[in-house]
């Protein structure tokens, strides 16, 4: 076992810095992705909330391995994104398209759960609001976005950890991350249990930093203190 943790490390030490990187990559767009559809969820234009609901129904319906395939093996494939170069650095990597996966579901999801937070503000504060003088801006940026966030953001922090497990099914588009490399030491050396292991407390590590993180701006916004 000592000398597997030896041979292991430095490999999975390599995939563990790529799988964090595919993993906040993904997590930043998606947090992005997630409040613009959250906006157009509310938005009072139809057309603009009814491709919210449709982009959220398609990928929270559909699993994160299907999306990969069909971005990298599919789209990826089509001769019009060949001739166009920023779609072909796009879709020719199989880590962009990791990412790009990625963002697109967590993406989804974040914005129910942005919605619901949105949609918990009492109407009431943002009519008084709108009454003082407040323009609609001011009273997005003042009042009804940090209420949201209050609600929204313990749903939003579970995303987060599903964001980072979700790296592990880009090695099925050819991507070397974390558990990429932990299938390969495993096909060399025989010892799944012992090499997974490795693996999964590589994850869980970036997991409980992130879980940390959440907890610290949990507290820092009063949302335990609430409960």
């Amino acid at each position: 076992m000592i000398e597997l943790f030896e041979k292991a490390m430095p490999v999975l030490i390599e995939g563990f810095w790529i799988t964090l990187r595919i993993g906040l990559f993904a997590i930043l767009c998606a947090s992005l992705l997630g409040l613009a559809a959250a906006l157009m969820r509310t938005s009072e234009h139809r057309a603009v909330a009814g491709l919210s609901f449709l982009y959220s129904t398609a990928f929270r319906g559909t699993p994160l391995l299907i999306q990969l395939f069909l971005l990298y093996y599919g789209i990826g494939t089509l001769e019009f994104v060949r001739n166009q170069p920023v779609l072909w650095w796009l879709f020719s990597d199989g880590a962009r398209c990791a990412i790009l996966a990625i963002s697109l579901n967590s993406g989804a999801y974040m914005s129910e759960a942005i919605r619901g937070g949105l949609q918990s503000v009492p109407a009431g504060q943002i009519d008084a609001a709108l009454s003082c003088g407040m323009t609609r801006l001011q009273v997005f940026r003042r009042i009804r976005f940090p209420l949201a966030i209050r609600q929204a953001f313990p749903a939003y922090s579970n995303e987060l950890v599903l964001a980072i497990k979700g790296t592990s099914l880009a090695s099925t588009i050819a991507v070397m991350e974390l558990t990429g490399f932990a299938r390969r030491l495993m096909s060399q050396s025989y010892l799944i249990v012992e090499t997974f292991i490795i693996a999964g407390l590589l994850y869980l590590a970036i997991n409980v930093t992130l879980l940390g993180c959440a907890w610290l701006v949990e507290r820092s916004l009063g949302i335990r203190a609430q409960r």
